[in-house]
């Protein structure tokens, strides 16, 4: 291993600083359909020919380009006739709207809304809330009114969250055998991707994705096929309306968007509901015990920060957590993914 005076330290930090930049890269290129115009083109094209197709400036166009080339989501050959541009596999695969693991949306929406957010990071650290009042002129008391502002913003942000779990929902849902539990609930299921996955693998078990009434409406007119018979829904604020029996809750990403006492309110309810010998599946990103990482958590946490009431937590704050609330046998599943799982018992 080298000495400290191997590391270039300015250049360490100047990328660090320039990450910002990379994003918006990612976020433009997605936004003006570039991925997309490629994927349909079937052939390589010209920067000039993107930009005509696009309506965008050659040169804006042909610099777009060259980044995307260095971030490895486009690969260029040059030829006498010039420059031409095609897709990675990497951005055939998750960033073109048709591809059944696309993350197009959730990019739309970090671009449309949490970048917005993340430039009064400052401004949240200094006061320790969310940042909805500065970016958008709304009440950071009511963060899902500010994230469901309107119904385009719902839907980016549903749609996103349904892209996340296109490519990690199995990898949660397999953590744990959930055979045995036949009537399951996912609270704050949203656009039900993970229902229909949970669907999927235990086929024996129906699923109710239960969510704000505006929420479950756009679910079943976009997100969920009709003809999917083991999904049902129900209507609620599960903050403030009861919460039926069932044998599993799944709480996806639902516990970092709040703070530890509306967390424990929420799983005391979530307890009193649940069938003895039932269980609450926890699906979180988790922090290392001594908070040391991982760093995609930690800015999880300080998104949370800007956009939330909540964090990112580590197991053992999970585990006092369900504990609190009475739940035992708490056992904790590391995927190696994006998200982990968390199985706590009555």
């Amino acid at each position: 291993m080298g000495s400290t005076e191997d590391l270039d330290y300015p250049q360490i930090l100047f990328q660090y600083a320039n990450g910002f930049l990379v994003s918006k890269v990612l976020f433009t290129a997605c936004e003006l359909g570039v991925f997309d115009l490629l994927l349909e083109s079937g052939e390589p094209l010209s920067s000039d020919a993107i930009a005509a197709h696009l309506g965008t400036s050659p040169t804006g166009m042909e610099r777009l380009l060259d980044a995307c080339v260095g971030l490895k989501l486009l690969a260029v050959e040059v030829t006498r006739e010039g420059a031409y541009y095609r897709n990675t596999e990497i951005s055939n695969l998750y960033l073109t709207k048709p591809s059944p693991k696309s993350q197009y949306h959730i990019m739309m929406y970090y671009s449309n809304t949490v970048y917005l957010c993340w430039h009064y990071l400052t401004d949240a650290v200094r006061e320790g809330r969310n940042q909805y009042e500065r970016a958008f002129g709304l009440s950071p008391k009511d963060p899902f009114g500010a994230m469901y502002r309107s119904e385009e913003e719902m839907l980016k942000f549903m749609a996103g969250q349904n892209s996340i779990w296109s490519i990690c929902g199995r990898d949660v849902l397999a953590a744990f055998d959930l055979s045995t539990f036949k009537r399951i609930y996912d609270l704050g299921g949203g656009g039900g991707a993970l229902a229909q996955e949970c669907a999927s693998m235990y086929p024996n078990s129906t699923v109710t994705i239960y969510d704000l009434p505006k929420v479950v409406q756009v679910a079943k007119e976009r997100f969920v096929p009709s003809e999917e018979r083991r999904i049902t829904f129900h209507e609620g604020d599960f903050f403030k309306d009861s919460i039926p029996e069932a044998d599993l809750y799944i709480l996806s990403k639902i516990l970092h968007d709040w703070d530890d006492d509306k967390c424990k309110k929420l799983l005391a309810k979530v307890h009193k509901a649940c069938t003895p010998g039932g269980a609450v599946l926890l699906v979180e990103s988790l922090l290392n015990d001594d908070k040391s990482g991982p760093v995609e958590t930690q800015l999880y946490s300080m998104n949370m920060l800007v956009q939330t009431e909540g964090k990112e937590r580590t197991p053992a704050e999970y585990s006092n957590l369900l504990q609190a609330a009475g739940f035992t046998e708490i056992q904790v599943k590391r995927t190696g993914k994006l998200y982990d799982a968390i199985l706590g018992r009555k």
